[in-house]
């Protein structure tokens, strides 16, 4: 249970998130530099109440009713999940009338959850209810929607260039940490629940990067081999060229482009801390940038994890649900990019592109454009590579697709692509 001056933190942060400029993390992370008296624990507990809430804003705000701000959608949060009225009066909660704690209490007891509105049940927004709906069936939508109300597990992905899956385990459990190997990644560990992972010395000695082992997976399937040339064309803070890099053991060259400049810094510590010195982030203008162009037709392999409405991510980000979203826009982008990418490939090399959107428009949809019009390219059935690596996932299409209610993952698709020789 939150404190009293806690709540008021949770819905303070709440509202600016609501009302303000996407995304939430960056919200939370400016909040709580201004708030520096708050201890980790405490922004712990602020920020998962925080989370809670925007993972079903849309049921907080039908319960709270209309004109209902961010403390009123608190309230319903905290009454759903065991708090009494009179608790949330002793925690300082000064909604009144109809907004009141009692009034809302009753308001729960006699809710007929049944009768809700389909959206408001599955907390998720028209736009993308009807998209999952067409793709996969309305029983299916329901058990993702489901899925989608808990919190991602922590993943975690061992360097093996420092030690083995065991001994990384070994490492965290004498720490107090325990973790259990993932099902699908040879390189995944996972934790249930939040742990200060980031503190222990297993961290400081470089022994493992948080991960989500769906993105683990995507790393696999470009199967690196040492004294490559490899790009991750859309590098981000540099969690995929790492596990290349290690990959590779550390030989041969990782170029890590991306566009923002300070996102890609963050993978300097990272390096240092891995022990990898064979990837060279490059903070690029676009696909006309010189350093790009150079690389044209020589790399062996190029990874595109493309930008993306993130839908894959909810558990994590809900706060994409509430975001305006283009996705006509997003997949010119996605096009544009996955070609651009493809220029710098060898023949004879492999393309991967991969997204963490659900939606087909920016998955399936990308990639048979992109093929429509490069003849030089074919598919290489996702299904071989993980055969090859041993990884007993299931897949039902030529493409990776990741789901959290089936895999347990975030939400990522997958495709590799061959150059003709």
């Amino acid at each position: 249970m939150l404190t009293a001056v806690l709540f008021r933190h949770a819905g303070a942060l709440l509202a600016q998130i609501v009302d303000g400029p996407p995304p939430a993390d960056r919200r939370m992370e400016a909040y709580f530099k201004s708030h520096p008296k708050l201890g980790a624990r405490d922004r712990g507990q602020v920020a998962e109440a925080t989370y809670a809430c925007l993972r079903r804003l849309v049921r907080l705000r039908h319960v709270a009713g209309a004109g209902s701000q961010a403390e009123a959608w608190l309230a319903a949060h905290l009454l759903e999940n065991g708090a009494s009225a009179r608790a949330l009066e002793q925690l300082g909660y000064r909604g009144t009338g109809e907004l009141g704690a009692r009034a809302l209490a009753e308001r729960l007891r006699t809710l007929d959850a049944a009768s809700l509105p389909r959206a408001v049940r599955l907390n998720l927004p028209d736009w993308l209810l009807e998209r999952l709906d067409a793709q996969i069936g309305v029983e299916e939508t329901e058990a993702l929607a489901a899925a989608l109300d808990h919190n991602a597990p922590l993943d975690v992905r061992i360097n093996p260039l420092k030690a083995d899956r065991e001994t990384v385990r070994a490492r965290l459990a004498s720490e107090g940490h325990a973790l259990e190997p993932t099902p699908w990644s040879p390189l995944g560990l996972r934790r249930v629940d939040r742990a200060p992972l980031f503190a222990t010395q297993a961290f400081r000695d470089g022994l493992f990067e948080v991960q989500d082992e769906g993105s683990q997976l995507l790393g696999l399937l470009v199967e690196p081999r040492r004294r490559e040339t490899v790009v991750d064309y859309c590098a981000g803070a540099g969690g995929k060229a790492l596990q290349l890099a290690a990959q590779m053991a550390n030989t041969g060259t990782v170029y890590a482009f991306d566009v923002n400049a300070h996102r890609l810094e963050r993978i300097r510590p990272r390096l240092k801390r891995a022990g990898i010195d064979n990837v060279q982030p490059v903070a690029i203008t676009g696909a006309a940038d010189a350093r790009v162009g150079r690389l044209q037709g020589k790399a062996d392999r190029v990874l595109v994890d493309a930008p993306c409405s993130g839908t894959g991510t909810l558990r994590r980000n809900p706060d994409i649900k509430w975001r305006p979203t283009d996705l006509a826009a997003l997949a010119a982008v996605q096009r544009e990019i996955l070609a651009a990418a493809a220029a710098l490939v060898r023949p004879g090399g492999r393309l991967v592109y991969a997204t963490c959107s659900l939606l087909r428009e920016e998955n399936e949809d990308v990639v048979a454009a992109f093929l429509a019009g490069h003849a030089e390219y074919a598919i290489l059935p996702v299904a071989e590579v993980l055969a090859r690596r041993q990884i007993a996932l299931p897949v039902a299409t030529d493409f990776l697709r990741l789901w959290p209610h089936r895999h347990g993952t975030d939400g990522f698709f997958g495709a590799v692509l061959l150059r003709q020789g």
